[in-house]
């Protein structure tokens, strides 16, 4: 089992930068992958960006490569999503998410969420125009 807790959402004007946290418990967070999505209202959930459980491999959504950058302090047991140039349209609940599916240490990075087990409760983030 693992836990995860988001934090760091909140209310921003176009343009401006949030960083997102997520601190998981119950497992080797060093040993899984991990990965950001969001879901806007009335909107599926879409794939933000993955990180491999090195830190080594990263992908990112074509609507945030440039502007957000996501990584992890395994000593910390914490995934971060540093968000930067916001824009109205990134306007959603975000959501870290775990993958202990594929297996520990694995060498597969998925930008699938179907592939993600355990999931946080997600974190608000308005960017205002």
């Amino acid at each position: 089992q693992v836990q995860l807790v988001e934090s760091g959402g909140g209310l921003v004007q176009a343009g401006g930068s949030l960083r997102l946290s997520c601190t998981a418990s119950g497992r080797t967070f060093s040993s899984y992958n991990m990965a950001w999505f969001r879901q806007a209202p009335g909107k599926e959930r879409e794939f933000v960006a993955a990180i491999k459980w090195s830190g080594s491999i990263t992908y990112y959504a074509d609507s945030v490569k440039c502007r957000f950058t996501i990584s992890r302090d395994n000593a910390e047991n914490t995934v971060y999503l540093q968000m930067n140039s916001l824009k109205p349209e990134d306007t959603a609940v975000y959501y870290c998410a775990a993958d202990l599916r594929s297996g520990v240490y694995t060498e597969a990075l998925s930008m699938r969420k179907g592939v993600y087990e355990y999931w946080g409760q997600g974190t608000q983030v308005t960017v205002s125009s």
